[in-house]
């Protein structure tokens, strides 16, 4: 039984949703709920496509600091990774549906995503070194293939807020939509492939695969 993270699949879609308000931080047992989630999507026979979402108000503000404080910035940043490959181990197009922050890890979830779609008022971050956190391998490596190096070192070193039409022109979201229909594009997205054969579906995301994060 999942706490913070539930899934729901209507007409070939699946969603994956994140639900540990206010902040949808990221702890040990929700990263082991969003793996869960994962694979769980990921075999479903009916699903052709997944959304990860958020919720209407918040993706996701990063890890959990105070955790990450207790039992370790390490520990926490191992359980992180593991959601992380979850998500971009999905063998069916995925799609984030992003409102209100990614900040943080919640950054590198969405960029785990095939697809970023986002509020036209969402803001984005590499924010980990403003909570005296470093960025992880995955974090660094998902933010330099979406930027390029220089401008994910930038974003990294300074921890700075990007607001929507500049993160568009990075690369750290594909499309801007006005925030109550983030969603509702988001499953429109997905829907494109709900009578794509599965099997080259699958083939075409495995060709990408050397990319992923952590590999």
């Amino acid at each position: 039984m999942r706490e913070f993270v539930s899934v729901h699949a209507t007409d070939g879609i699946g969603t994956l949703v994140l639900s540990r308000p206010p902040m949808n931080a990221l702890t040990r047992q929700m990263c082991r709920e969003i793996a869960s989630a994962a694979a769980e999507l990921g075999e479903h026979a009916d699903v052709a496509a997944v959304v990860v979402f958020g919720g209407h108000e918040m993706f996701s503000a990063g890890v959990d600091v105070p955790e990450a404080r207790t039992i370790g910035a390490d520990a926490v940043a191992v359980a992180a990774a593991v959601a992380l490959r979850a998500v971009a181990d999905i063998s069916k197009p995925t799609v984030a549906a992003v409102t209100g922050y990614a900040l943080g890890s919640g950054l590198t979830l969405a960029l785990a995503a095939d697809w970023r779609i986002g509020g036209d008022n969402v803001k984005w971050g590499a924010t980990q070194i403003l909570e005296g956190l470093a960025p992880s391998r995955d974090d660094a490596e998902l933010l330099a293939r979406a930027t390029g190096d220089a401008h994910a070192k930038e974003l990294a070193f300074t921890g700075r807020f990007v607001h929507a039409k500049e993160a568009l022109e990075l690369g750290l979201v594909d499309e801007l939509v006005a925030p109550d229909h983030v969603y509702d594009s988001a499953v429109a997205w997905a829907r494109r492939f709900v009578d794509v054969s599965p099997e080259v579906l699958a083939a075409a995301k495995a060709a990408f695969r050397p990319a992923s994060p952590g590999r």
